[in-house]
């Protein structure tokens, strides 16, 4: 038995500690939030936060997220920096498929946590690797912005 601390609940999970930790929540804890992408750890769908970092749940056996805290989407709200972005992408109608934007979300968190006021560099580093194919960067930045409280973005 492997023992989570997921989103402030304790959730004890009979897998194999090899087993990647998207799987873990999508497949055995029911938590479909988190979005499989790639697998690979390329785009970013499967974001999730360990600890306050954001890390890709295909690649990151669960394993590694034992006695550490656990965010996904279904805990973000919990969190001020969570409200305030999923506020901004409801208000700047972000998503345009959607599918990519969970993992967008859980990487801006955990960059406004980090950097209450970034820059459009600090947004593009931290939103590398995270990639929308329907191109919605510029309201994703704009959002970003928005969540951090800038004007003009």
């Amino acid at each position: 038995m492997i023992t989570l601390d997921i989103n402030g609940e304790t959730r004890r999970v009979d897998a194999d500690p090899a087993t990647p930790l998207l799987w873990v929540l999508r497949d055995t804890l029911g938590m479909t939030g988190t979005k499989f992408g790639c697998g690979m750890a390329l785009c970013g769908a499967c974001t999730v936060h360990v600890d306050g970092r954001p890390v890709r749940s295909c690649s990151t056996p669960v394993s590694l997220a034992t006695g550490k805290k656990i965010t996904t989407i279904e805990g973000l709200g919990t969190s001020a920096v969570g409200q305030k972005v999923q506020a901004a992408w409801a208000a700047l109608d972000v998503p345009q498929c959607g599918y990519c934007q969970v993992g967008q979300i859980m990487s801006a968190a955990a960059l406004l946590a980090a950097k209450p006021n970034p820059t459009d560099g600090d947004i593009d580093t931290a939103m590398a690797g995270n990639i929308c194919r329907c191109g919605t960067y510029p309201r994703i930045r704009a959002a970003i912005h928005s969540a951090a409280g800038q004007k003009g973005a």
